[in-house]
């Protein structure tokens, strides 16, 4: 019981930190980061209990226009694939407001790809758990003033930025998107690709960190 609930008092801390309203705003330090594929993959998406449901591919239709809106601002000369994988959700139903108004859950997992050296930046994929943003909306639960598509977009629009923040991460501490090697003229979409699909893990597994990451 514990474990749950500190997973789910995880995902409230990151959520609490994420503001993904600041596409106006000057971009991160990225050095010379250009985003060349986008892909994401659902292969063991996994509903979470008490949950609207949504299908593979509007999944993945959220999320690869939330990475666009926020990483084609970056007009760095080197490219760098993104490969992620829709893990679980839950989408809040409505509910008893303040005494069980439920929240709306995301997790998926990224791999960043240098095309120039033809590799991962991170051989085991970045697990990233987010709630929705708290607003006037949602302070009594999403469920009863969003649509399924609202939820959606906030989730997959929280999911981008902490994605950003990861990336400016790694960038600070271990140099990656440094310009040190000359970027290739056509990226490789395969191996992005692949990797996000290897790095899926079992829809099984996938099912026990949705719950983990909503009871409590």
């Amino acid at each position: 019981m514990f474990r749950l609930f500190a997973m789910l008092i995880a995902g409230l801390v990151v959520a609490g930190c994420t503001n993904p309203n600041d596409l106006d705003g000057p971009t991160a330090d990225l050095g010379d980061f250009h985003l060349g594929h986008n892909v994401v993959v659902a292969p063991n998406l996994t509903q979470g209990p008490a949950s609207r449901k949504a299908s593979k591919e509007e999944w993945i239709e959220s999320m690869k226009a939330a990475i666009d809106e926020r990483f084609s601002r970056y007009d760095g000369d080197s490219l760098y694939h993104l490969g992620i994988s829709v893990e679980g959700y839950v989408l809040a139903i409505p509910g008893v407001p303040v005494v069980a108004s439920p929240k709306s859950v995301l997790i998926i997992k990224v791999t960043a790809w240098d095309d120039a050296a033809g590799k991962k930046l991170n051989e085991e994929p970045e697990q990233i758990t987010v709630v929705e943003t708290l607003s006037g909306e949602t302070v009594l639960g999403s469920g009863l003033t969003q649509s399924k598509e609202q939820q959606m977009r906030n989730l997959s629009r929280n999911a981008s930025k902490r994605i950003e923040t990861w990336l400016v991460q790694q960038h600070a501490r271990h140099g990656w998107f440094d310009a040190d090697e000359a970027a290739t003229e056509e990226p490789a979409p395969a191996a992005a690709e692949t990797a996000a699909e290897e790095d899926a893990e079992s829809a099984d597994s996938g099912k026990e960190r949705v719950v983990e990451a909503t009871e409590g």
